[in-house]
């Protein structure tokens, strides 16, 4: 699935009986991926300059300079929301690798497509930036890990695989949040290459890739943030609204899943669970802090920490998790 404008008809349950091979019909080559990743690159944090060979904040792992002088004049900003991060290179490899794979950006677009209403008004992309802000979180790669978790049980493991998954697409429009002058920097340089190599009709937004483990509901620091252009295949693509077939995993009866972005976001992390040998290069080792996100969405109570909240409205939504989302300690 090295084509982006290709897209595949069927939608599997991470226990379908064919779930491997399809998997492996459609999914990105490693060797496309690794061929790939040279065209990512950072920005220095406090001046935009693109970064050759970073310096990344030892705590946070989100801010990135071009120089040790560049990152200690930025300190008395960058404080504020600097928050410690266990994992040693933050979320930065996850998010570098989902963006430069074509199927899941793919389906991605389209979620934000419905999710920030590209369909509804036509200024939305041109006259003013969309605003994405994409939650992502590491999880169990085993829903049997991730059960014990969820129920806190002492039995489950102190070393888990986990896998990256979206859980959630939160659409920041300007007029409700608005855009610093760095980001709005970003866009109208997006927009004005894109224009300029003849993408004039394609809507331009922002899209921010934000660490779950981090992630508060009014904060837009320890986000990574990239022009996002939707081509007219997309486009026209979530227009049609054309429905995914599904197949249950026991009998393989197909069904109809409307198309939305509910139904994108969960193509996606299903893809990524059906990845079982890490081709796609999206699994890890979880750390306490992915570990608690879990345990936090099963307690039940009445206010969950933004993470976790996001965690359980996820839970609501997928059927993966249709047996679990009522289950209490």
């Amino acid at each position: 699935m090295n084509d982006s404008s290709a897209t595949p008809k069927v939608f599997h349950t991470h226990v379908h009986p064919d779930a491997d091979k399809d998997f492996r019909a459609i999914a990105a080559s490693s060797e496309y991926l690794k061929a790939q990743k040279k065209q990512f690159r950072m920005q220095c944090t406090q001046r935009g300059t693109t970064l050759e060979k970073p310096r990344k904040c030892s705590k946070c792992k989100s801010g990135w300079y071009c120089s040790e002088e560049c990152q200690k004049k930025a300190w008395p900003t960058h404080k504020l929301s600097c928050r410690n991060v266990e994992r040693s290179s933050g979320a930065f490899k996850f998010i570098r690798m989902f963006a430069l794979n074509p199927l899941l950006m793919r389906f991605l677009r389209a979620g934000i497509i419905f999710d920030c209403g590209l369909l509804d008004d036509p200024r939305i992309g041109f006259d003013v930036p969309f605003v994405a802000r994409v939650v992502i979180t590491i999880e169990p790669s085993d829903i049997l890990d991730f059960i014990g978790l969820y129920l806190d049980h002492k039995t489950v493991g102190q070393r888990l695989q986990g896998m990256v998954q979206v859980n959630a697409i939160i659409p920041c429009h300007p007029s409700t949040f608005p855009l610093m002058p760095k980001r709005l920097q970003i866009w109208r340089e997006e927009r004005a290459k894109c224009d300029a190599d003849g993408f004039a009709n394609d809507p331009v937004g922002l899209l921010e890739y934000v660490d779950g483990t981090t992630y508060a509901k009014d904060s837009c620091q320890n986000t990574v943030t990239s022009g996002l252009y939707t081509p007219t295949s997309v486009f026209d693509w979530a227009r049609r609204r054309e429905p995914f077939i599904r197949y249950t995993a026991v009998t393989g009866t197909p069904s109809k899943q409307p198309m939305n972005a509910v139904a994108c976001l969960e193509y996606i992390n299903v893809h990524i669970r059906e990845d079982t040998q890490n081709q796609l290069r999206l699994r890890t080792e979880m750390t306490e802090q992915d570990k608690e996100i879990v345990r936090a969405a099963g307690r039940n109570e009445d206010a969950l920490p933004d993470p976790a909240r996001i965690l359980k409205e996820k839970m609501q939504r997928e059927s993966v998790y249709t047996n679990i989302v009522h289950l209490t300690r």
